[in-house]
């Protein structure tokens, strides 16, 4: 069986990445910030599900849990992120919110996949995905939640740097558009379900190649613009 890990997998987009690849005949491994996250998380999906404890912003603890894993990694699904402050406009900035937002969704993605690149290698057919935003594209100027944009932006760059350093071992590195996602984030009047958006998010792990290394997707598919 296929083995994937998921950050940030109690939860929302995660949750339903790990729901569906259990349906689907993986091994999942996920992400949770607690011992109490984990036991509850174990008791929806099951004993085919794998909680791993660990902060995605603690690069140390990451590097801990990664070290204590022996099984390879097929696919790693950097899901794990947040929404950002309150204030983040370009006039009325939280800059502590705005390193927070960072750190969570530019900074941690790398860390993980720095973490788990060894299992990545050892699998023999790893891939790194990584979900962004339709809000990083720099085709326009909108100036809401700019700490959110400028974070999926900035890990959209990251992931191509990384993309282009792990071409000569054959692991591409691709990014996600998931759409509007109707989860906790996403709110109730989001366009999309969380179920479908899991299922593309999958395929498009499973179908892969080293060909569409450095790229962004949409999670239904079609590659989009950065």
């Amino acid at each position: 069986m296929p083995t994937c890990l998921i950050t940030a997998s109690n939860r929302g987009i995660g949750y339903e990445l790990a729901r569906e690849a259990i349906s689907q005949g993986w091994t999942v491994y996920g992400s949770v910030r607690s011992e109490q996250s984990a036991s509850e998380t174990v008791s929806k999906l099951g004993t085919d599900f794998t909680p791993l404890i660990f902060d995605v912003t603690n690069h140390d603890a990451v590097q801990a849990v990664a070290e204590t894993m022996t099984s390879g990694v097929d696919l790693l699904i950097n899901n794990a992120g947040i929404i950002g402050p309150d204030n983040q406009s370009p006039l009325k900035m939280d800059f502590d919110g705005f390193h927070e937002t960072l750190a969570t969704n530019t900074l941690a993605p790398l860390a993980v996949s720095q973490a788990f690149l060894p299992h990545l290698k050892r699998s023999g057919t790893g891939k790194i995905l990584t979900i962004s935003s339709q809000m990083s594209w720099m085709g326009y100027r909108k100036s809401d939640r700019l700490a959110y944009r400028a974070s999926k932006a900035a890990v959209n760059k990251v992931m191509q740097g990384l993309a282009t350093e792990l071409e000569e071992h054959g692991i591409p590195v691709a990014l996600i558009d998931p759409g509007w996602v109707r989860t906790d984030m996403g709110g109730g009047d989001a366009d999309n379900c969380p179920t479908d958006v899991a299922k593309g998010v999958l395929k498009i792990g499973r179908d892969l190649a080293i060909s569409d290394t450095g790229k962004f997707f949409k999670w239904s598919g079609e590659e989009r613009p950065f």
